[in-house]
């Protein structure tokens, strides 16, 4: 058996990759994912598209390489995103309500002024807001007519991706997800390792629909033969920014990783130990073996490619994604232009439903160039604020000073991007040596249980870059350039513009 299968769910997109015994890449197929928007502030995906589409791929890759050659098969996943479907029939009862999603910024608000902050962080290691699951949960039941009803009656299941997956592939034998992507919903007490009865009675939601936790690597059935055309072993779960975390080999505490997709996400591994993080970064599992839990700090921006994706299908202003490069370098260094993407409101360590997206500092002299540019140099003063924020809390935490920045995602091919991420940051940025972290990650999980990998210290040995850039700018522009996005972020909080 010479590959390990792994399904990246995200959200743009399906895939499938074969990985063989050295981690390369091999047989691969994607999809384009279709996002809903039914309102303003709304993100939907249709359940039974992605399912279609994972089976579409898989099969594609199972065909190339041989069902009789794939050693195991493993999963990761847009995590936040809610998904309730029948019990019965593995029906979805509504589309799935995507992470990017804002439609319960209001309940949120309420939560806040009960109170509830104090018992969501120290249980959750979260903070409250419409990005994380427990809400658009609460929202289905109440919104959707008879759901709740049915949820009382145990005839309906609620998950993440993976967990709707899981059920599909297996034909309705198991309702699970693993401890990464529960720790992601707001209801999920990663101290203890168990769903928080307290949040789930304020929120309206039954017990019974929640699913069963497990490691990120072990059992998790097989994907009948209906699914792929051949009966898999599934041995890997992983919600996708830990399993990025995986696949960058950050196996020891104070190693860091971005992953630069739709959001980025950055992720810090703080081994054994969650943090109570000071500057509103998220505490979080970073894997679960064997019952021991692995923490890490963890930073969202919600607008990293979906920027660039904004200045492409919204403004015009480039053909392709890969035309961001080349007209950044043509932008006027000195411009002044500011964009500030908070079309879903404003991540970590800002935390803001209400902000909205504008581009400040424009002038008659302003040009396409420096917009465009300005949307990719916003990425690095994301990456900034967080960095700052998990420096600050780590080490108070004595947990060690943060190792190289390790990136990875679709943005790490845009050489400008990744030269002004260094330059921002004033420190070095070593890109993955492979893009699909991801999807190497979930193979990483399964193909270790089914000894197909070796184990985390082999891996990490294994890790080097494929390029690695060094900061260039000066230390004066470098603080001007982050003074004046402080200030930007500043006049658009909360509808300030």
């Amino acid at each position: 058996m010479g590959h390990v299968l792994a399904i990246d769910q995200g959200t743009t997109s399906t895939r499938a990759i074969a990985f063989d015994e050295a981690g390369r890449p091999g047989a691969s197929a994607a999809l384009p994912l279709n996002q809903i928007f039914p309102a303003p502030g709304w993100v939907e995906h249709d359940p039974n598209e992605i399912w279609r589409a994972v089976c579409e791929v898989c099969r594609s890759v199972v065909g190339e390489v041989g069902a009789e050659n794939i050693a195991a098969l493993g999963i990761t996943n847009q995590r936040e995103t809610t998904v309730v479907w029948d019990r019965a029939t593995g029906d979805p009862l509504h589309n799935a309500i995507v992470w990017q999603d804002r439609r319960t910024a209001a309940l949120c608000e309420e939560l806040e002024r009960e109170g509830w902050g104090a018992h969501v962080t120290e249980t959750t290691g979260l903070l409250i807001d419409p990005y994380f699951s427990a809400t658009k949960l609460a929202w289905l039941l109440s919104n959707v007519s008879g759901l709740h009803e049915k949820a009382e009656r145990n005839e309906v299941c609620f998950g993440t991706i993976d967990s709707f997956l899981l059920y599909k592939l297996t034909g309705g034998a198991l309702h699970m997800t693993d401890a990464t992507n529960a720790a992601r919903t707001m209801l999920f007490d990663i101290r203890n390792g168990r769903w928080d009865p307290k949040l789930l009675d304020r929120l309206g939601i039954p017990a019974g629909v929640l699913p069963e936790v497990r490691d990120n690597r072990g059992e998790f059935g097989a994907a009948l033969k209906g699914a792929f055309g051949a009966a898999l072993p599934i041995r890997g779960v992983a919600g996708d920014q830990q399993a990025a975390s995986k696949g960058q080999a950050c196996v020891r505490p104070s190693m860091i990783k971005a992953t630069y997709g739709t959001g980025c996400f950055v992720v810090a591994n703080t081994g054994d130990g969650d943090i109570d993080s000071e500057n509103r970064m998220l505490s979080t599992v970073l894997w679960q073996l064997d019952g021991a839990r692995t923490y890490a700090l963890e930073g969202s921006i919600f607008m990293a490619g979906a920027t660039i994706q904004w200045l492409r299908d919204n403004l015009g202003l480039i053909g392709e994604a890969a035309e961001s490069e080349d007209i950044a370098k043509e932008a006027n260094p000195d411009s002044g232009v500011y964009l500030v993407p908070a079309f879903q409101g404003l991540g970590a360590p800002v935390w803001d439903a209400g902000a909205r997206g504008a581009i400040v500092g424009l002038s008659r002299a302003s040009n396409k160039a420096d917009i465009v540019a300005a949307g990719l140099e916003s990425v690095a003063f994301q990456t900034r604020d967080l960095l700052g924020a998990m420096r600050d809390d780590m080490a108070k935490a004595r947990i060690g000073e943060i190792e190289v920045l390790r990136v990875d995602g679709g943005m790490t091919a845009n050489g400008w991007a990744m030269q002004r991420l260094a330059d921002i940051l004033g420190e070095a940025v070593e890109v993955a040596p492979i893009a699909e972290t991801t999807a190497l990650g979930a193979a990483y999980f399964a193909g270790q249980a089914a000894d197909f990998y070796g184990d985390d210290a082999e891996l990490a040995r294994e890790w080097t870059p494929s390029r690695r850039y060094e900061p260039q700018m000066s230390e004066s522009d470098r603080e001007a350039r982050y003074a004046g996005w402080l200030e930007a972020v500043d006049r658009v909080r909360s509808g300030k513009t």
